[in-house]
C-alpha cells in the first residue's frame, strides 16, 4: 500500500488540493449567498445583469434589466420584449470557482499564480457578460432554439474557454510547465 501511496502521490496531492480549494470557495460562495434574502438578487448577479445593459446599451440595442418582483432574478426586457431571465446561476461564479480550484491544484510561483487566477476570473467574468448578451439577441430572433443556445452552444464555449486556460496554466505555468 505504501508504494501505492508513493506512486501517485503527485496525483493524491493534486486531488485533495483542488478538492480542498473547491469545497473552502463554495462555502465562502455559499455563505455570502445565505446573506441575501430568499427572494433577492445577490450583488454579484446585479453586476453581471448592470454589465449585460451596459454592454448592449453600447450597441444602441433596446435593452432594459429589471428585477423580477416576484422572483429572485433579473428580467431582461429586449426590443419590449420579455426575453430571458439571468438568475444567481448565471454569474459564472461556479464557473470561477472551479477554474480557481484548478490553478491552486497545479500551482506555480505565488506571484504567478496568483496573477493567472486574477486574470482568468476577469476574463471568464467578461465572456460571461458578453455570453449573455448575445444569448438575449439570439434567443430573441430564434426562441426555439433555446435548449442548444442555452443548454449545449454557451456551455460548451464557456467551459471549453476555461479548458484552454488551464491547458496554457499547466504548460506554461504551474510547477509542472517545462
Amino acid at each position: 500500500m505504501k508504494k501505492y501511496l508513493i506512486q501517485f502521490k503527485p496525483f493524491l496531492i493534486f486531488i485533495g488540493t483542488f478538492f480542498l480549494a473547491y469545497i473552502l470557495l463554495t462555502l465562502i460562495y455559499k455563505f455570502y449567498l445565505n446573506s441575501y434574502a430568499a427572494n433577492d438578487v445577490d450583488g454579484i448577479t446585479a453586476i453581471v445583469g448592470r454589465n449585460v445593459e451596459q454592454v448592449m446599451q453600447m450597441f444602441s440595442c433596446d435593452i432594459k434589466i429589471q428585477k423580477s418582483i416576484f422572483y429572485p432574478n433579473l428580467e431582461v426586457w429586449y426590443n419590449k420584449k420579455f426575453t430571458i431571465r439571468i438568475v444567481e446561476g448565471c454569474n459564472a461564479i461556479s464557473v470561477i470557482i472551479l477554474f480557481i480550484s484548478f490553478v491552486i491544484a497545479f500551482s506555480g510561483k505565488f506571484k504567478s499564480t496568483l496573477l493567472f487566477i486574477l486574470a482568468g476570473t476577469i476574463f471568464i467574468y467578461i465572456l460571461n457578460v458578453f455570453r449573455i448578451a448575445i444569448l438575449t439577441v439570439l434567443l430573441y430572433r430564434f426562441p426555439e432554439k433555446e435548449h442548444i443556445l442555452h443548454g449545449v452552444l454557451f456551455p460548451l464555449i464557456i467551459y471549453g474557454l476555461v479548458f484552454i486556460l488551464w491547458i496554457i496554466w499547466v504548460n506554461k505555468f504551474s510547477k509542472y510547465a517545462k
